[in-house]
């Protein structure tokens, strides 16, 4: 974890307020556990452990993670920091067939950048839900033993058939009525892989009748014959997440459990089921609590894990860590920073209340931590040649850039002004149209950092395209010289020598959809894409970034903030992509 604390903030959301009552009352001043979590030497030592905080971020490795799980982790090692807790990394991989190392290292490698670890003194807090799978089995034959669970052989259909309504009470299965030595001998041929998959559950015994359908008998235990990427074949039962979560927590010894509001109707089983388990001697008090806060609701994006997988399966986007994504690995290509997300997450707060957050928010944040943190540089997205043809053929001058206008201890840079230079098509206009104050014919403009000039004609191309701009520096107008303001001008243009540029690709990204809300009402999701979303340029650039080093961050001057690829730039030739434009470009 971080080693840097932040201070509390004054105004505390409702979860904070929760753990500074808790804290107050010493509610989690315990005995200590010596042994891991679910091994058989974890025990009651009977040394009292400080009144601290345990939270926990557990993604389920099954995808990427995502901007809404940063969120989430700010939240969970936030709030351990912030008090003096611990917050573990517990990855919840009860289920085999949709989970794999690769998405584990991803996950791991995004907490990471976003600031926080797992490790605290001499205390790993890094957890992988398998490794309490033999103490799982014990808590369900516990609970069978009890008369809390049992084995069902309905089909899926008919599961789902007698589990009733809304409005409506569910039946009992036909094998409910079964003793708990049966429970227990069809409960380990289950285990020891006498059934086939699907054939048939464990499920707790609670109430068909309950008016929240999570309570009517939930399934605990399925038959499922895959490998585990922790496990491997040890296993051909393997328990659902809603009855691994909550042991998990109470075996780690977790004080809050943070959790997002689809969640909120199942926290009278995780409060049943430790319960059950504390009464059978498995569990000590205090137990867990789960709380619930709204998710991220983000406009022009796409949270959901099954739309993220099937745009990265059939290719509409360049893999998880494409930079359109809303994946901490697309973000983080795209030049997003943590320092922004931070500032995003402390803006839109913490509430029980779902409301949608408009996108620009957050783009919001990444300028102003950029505008803070990046340096400023040149870049000629749209390239088009000005010749100065009263300037000395061959020579070269210094001019002189700020590395950062609000940073002037950062110093500045020296740029060759030559004959030939490089400027953006868009600065010169053959007959202006009201309000331009950029080169036209017969114009005078000034080059930023260098000399007043004035246009003295162009050429065209057979179609009649501008190919080359001609002008004349005007010699005692040098930017930083006595008398540079001798002559007024309101334009002001930037360039880039063409003798000392660097011809670099640029990637101009954008928006992966093109509508606030996805899909919304009976439309594909998919016809929603922004099909330009992503435009590759060649672009002239100012010869210092050509020794950019991957993820390093500038301000393209006039043209927004930009980061040196992490996955294609290479040593002498980096690429570019646009992480943000210098302003909302998407406001109506």
């Amino acid at each position: 974890m971080s080693s840097e604390k932040t201070p509390i903030p004054a105004a505390s959301n409702f979860i904070r307020a929760i753990i500074e009552k808790d804290l107050s009352q010493s509610k989690y001043a315990t005995k200590k556990w010596a042994g891991s979590p679910g091994d058989a030497a974890h025990q009651d030592t009977g040394i009292v452990d400080a009144a601290k905080i345990r939270t926990r971020f557990p993604p389920e490795p099954n995808g990427y993670l995502h901007i809404g799980h940063a969120k989430s982790i700010f939240l969970n090692f936030g709030l351990a920091r912030d008090f003096d807790g611990i917050c573990h990394l517990r990855f919840d991989d009860t289920n085999p067939e949709k989970e794999s190392q690769e998405y584990v290292d991803s996950i791991s490698d995004a907490v990471k950048w976003l600031g926080f670890g797992w490790d605290n003194a001499n205390e790993s807090n890094l957890y992988f839900a398998s490794n309490y799978f033999d103490f799982m089995y014990r808590a369900a034959e516990s609970l069978i033993e009890h008369g809390h669970a049992y084995v069902d052989e309905q089909s899926a259909d008919e599961m789902r058939i007698n589990r009733g309504t809304l409005t409506e009470a569910g039946k009992d299965s036909p094998f409910r009525g079964r003793t708990v030595a049966e429970n227990l001998a069809r409960f380990r041929e289950m285990r020891d892989g006498k059934h086939a998959d699907g054939s048939m559950v464990l499920r707790a015994k609670i109430d068909m009748a309950s008016p929240n359908i999570n309570m009517r008998d939930p399934a605990i235990y399925r038959v499922r014959r895959a490998r585990h990427h922790n496990t491997g074949d040890q296993w051909c039962i393997y328990p659902m997440y809603t009855f691994a979560h909550p042991i998990e927590d109470a075996l780690e010894r977790i004080t809050h459990s943070i959790c997002t509001l689809e969640f909120e109707d199942q926290r009278p089983f995780y409060d049943w089921l430790l319960e059950r388990l504390a009464e059978a001697g498995l569990l000590a008090h205090p137990l867990p609590k789960q709380y619930e806060f709204a998710r991220l609701n983000l406009t022009y994006v796409v949270l959901s894990k099954r739309k993220l997988i099937q745009l990265v399966e059939e290719k509409h986007v360049n893999g998880w860590d494409d930079p359109r994504l809303p994946t901490i690995a697309g973000a983080r290509r795209r030049g997003y920073t943590a320092a922004g997300f931070k500032l995003f997450t402390d803006r839109i707060g913490v509430s029980k209340a779902d409301s949608w957050i408009e996108y620009s928010i957050l783009e919001d944040c990444m300028r102003e931590v950029l505008n803070t943190d990046a340096e400023r540089r040149i870049a000629v997205l749209d390239p088009i040649k000005l010749v100065i043809d009263n300037y000395p053929e061959g020579q070269s001058e210094d001019c002189f850039a700020p590395n950062h206008p609000l940073k002037p201890e950062l110093g500045k840079r020296t740029v060759q002004l030559t004959k030939e230079l490089w400027i953006e098509r868009e600065d010169f206009m053959e007959t202006p149209s009201k309000g331009f104050f950029r080169l036209t014919s017969d114009g005078m403009v000034r080059l930023r950092y260098g000399y007043v000039v004035k246009c003295t004609g162009c050429e065209k191309d057979a179609d009649g395209n501008v190919t080359v701009v001609h002008c004349e520096y005007l010699p005692d107008t040098k930017s930083g010289t006595p008398g540079s303001d001798s002559v007024k001008v309101k334009g002001n243009i930037h360039w880039v020598s063409v003798a000392h540029a660097y011809e670099a690709e640029v990637r101009l990204y954008d928006r992966l959809f093109k509508e606030a809300h996805p899909g919304e009402g009976d439309r594909d999701f998919l016809d929603d894409i922004n099909q330009n979303s992503v435009q590759v340029i060649t672009t002239q650039l100012e010869l210092s970034l050509k020794d950019a080093k991957p993820e390093e961050s500038f301000q393209f001057e006039r043209h927004g903030y930009f980061v040196a690829d992490r996955k294609d730039s290479v040593a002498g030739k980096p690429v570019f992509n646009r992480t943000v434009t210098l302003k909302d470009a998407w406001q109506k």
